[in-house]
């Protein structure tokens, strides 16, 4: 029995990973490094709505007895958080060496606008009951990667030095990591909910180990001096 309880207990922790998991950094921002450069609010802010957005999607998860049955999927709460999420970021690139990529920075947004318009009027319904939106994740998981091959290309056209331990370098790399993890678990997990309900599940788990991950950069980008 006492395993059983052990297991559960961990197993419920991991569920909630997405909410803990946002703790980190805005510890990080609140306790140690307060003051961060411009360029970096729009991911202080992005943390602050992450915060409230995954809190909320985990207590529908866990108290749907409790709540009126409307209210028992928390969808279109992870649909709110990519939209918040992408606006966020590239605000962020947008700030980010605001003389390099100009073209890239003005295109993505617009794609971003136009992939939305098309997929909520023609093919999803933004509010669907039964699943999230995995063409929306994998949009905003593809179009986040573009910002961070823009931002190493400009490195490298530039002739900076990569600085490993650098605010920016560890952002960008934290959420390379988080994209390229997760945009084939975004782009198979909808049609794997029909076949493979459980291997589904199971690639969710990825998913939440590699917010953690983002985190942790994070945190340590929050850290850097530099």
């Amino acid at each position: 029995m006492m395993d059983i309880s052990i297991e559960h207990f961990f197993r419920k922790l991991y569920d909630w990973s997405e909410v803990w998991a946002v703790l980190i950094p805005l510890t990080v921002w609140l306790g140690f490094r307060r003051q961060q450069p411009p360029h970096f609010r729009p991911i202080i802010i992005y943390l602050l709505i992450a915060l409230v957005l995954n809190l909320a999607a985990d207590i529908i998860q866990d108290f749907k007895p409790y709540l009126p049955k409307k209210l028992h999927s928390n969808n279109f709460l992870y649909n709110i958080h990519s939209v918040v999420r992408f606006v966020c970021l590239a605000y962020f690139f947008s700030l980010l060496y605001p003389g390099s990529l100009k073209m890239l920075k003005k295109i993505v947004p617009v794609l971003f606008v136009i992939f939305l318009t098309v997929n909520f009027s023609m093919v999803e319904d933004f509010f669907y009951f039964y699943h999230l939106s995995g063409n929306l994740h994998a949009a905003e998981s593809f179009l986040i990667l573009i910002y961070c091959m823009g931002y190493y290309l400009s490195e490298l056209n530039d002739d900076r030095k990569f600085v490993l331990t650098g605010k920016n370098f560890l952002m960008v790399t934290g959420l390379s990591l988080y994209v390229v993890t997760n945009f084939f678990i975004f782009l198979f997990y909808v049609p794997l909910l029909s076949y493979n309900k459980e291997l589904a599940v199971d690639m969710w788990y990825v998913h939440n180990a590699a917010y953690v991950v983002l985190c942790l950069f994070i945190a340590r980008s929050f850290y850097a001096h530099a």
